[in-house]
């Protein structure tokens, strides 16, 4: 039997502050999650390697490295609203839960959706839901956001998405290039112009919804 605390713990030491990752808030909230429970019973043994976990169809857990450093370079604070696109099984959006005030994830796989919102209740998790929607239109309904992450590669980033920032705002995503290799991007709104850096380089799941969205440019 895996000992899933013990896991969890060698996860955080080996895998999230060997990696710069540094931001005590956020090292509490990966320690404190069970990761397994975001898993599918017969792949929770799987749940704490340091890779990408196929969870549903064109859905997987996010390695857990590169998900801190994006999370990290987002900065949530105890106030911030956060908008959680393709969120998959809600690893990310419990997170996010435990280092926001509200948080918004989308999913646009009616099931998925559903069991998502099951694993937070069943978490005891009551400033987060999972909503059924298009996720290259984000949801415009409950921003704008202090915070988005988006849950995987994308060729870019629909101008919708962006435009759901507060001012002050970050969104992190990993961004193909033109080779097909992930650039782990952060973009911030100051007032009504937005400001693109890239991080890191980062290797995650393509996120097929976006591939003929229409890219952001600025």
């Amino acid at each position: 039997m895996v000992d899933f605390a013990a896991a969890r713990l060698n996860m955080v030491e080996s895998q999230i502050r060997t990696n710069k990752v540094t931001d005590a808030r956020l090292i509490e909230a990966m320690e404190a999650i069970p990761r397994e429970d975001f898993v599918p019973e017969a792949r929770r043994s799987l749940a704490y390697i340091d890779e990408d976990l196929k969870i549903a169809d064109g859905r997987y857990l996010m390695e857990p490295m590169v998900l801190a450093r994006l999370l990290q370079a987002a900065n949530p604070g105890a106030e911030d609203i956060a908008l959680d696109i393709a969120c998959g099984p809600g690893y990310s959006t419990a997170v996010l839960a435990r280092l926001c005030a509200t948080v918004v994830a989308l999913e646009d796989d009616e099931k998925l959706t559903e069991e998502s919102n099951n694993r937070l209740n069943d978490a005891g998790i009551d400033n987060a839901v999972v909503v059924k929607g298009n996720l290259i239109e984000g949801y415009a309904k409950q921003g704008p956001y202090d915070i988005i992450l988006i849950g995987g590669a994308v060729q870019s980033i629909p101008e919708a998405i962006p435009s759901q920032l507060n001012v002050g705002g970050r969104l992190v995503a990993v961004v193909l290039d033109e080779s097909g290799l992930g650039r782990a991007t952060l973009i911030e709104r100051q007032d009504e112009f937005l400001s693109e850096r890239v991080l890191f380089d980062a290797s995650v799941p393509r996120l097929d919804a976006f591939d003929l969205a229409p890219g952001f440019t600025f």
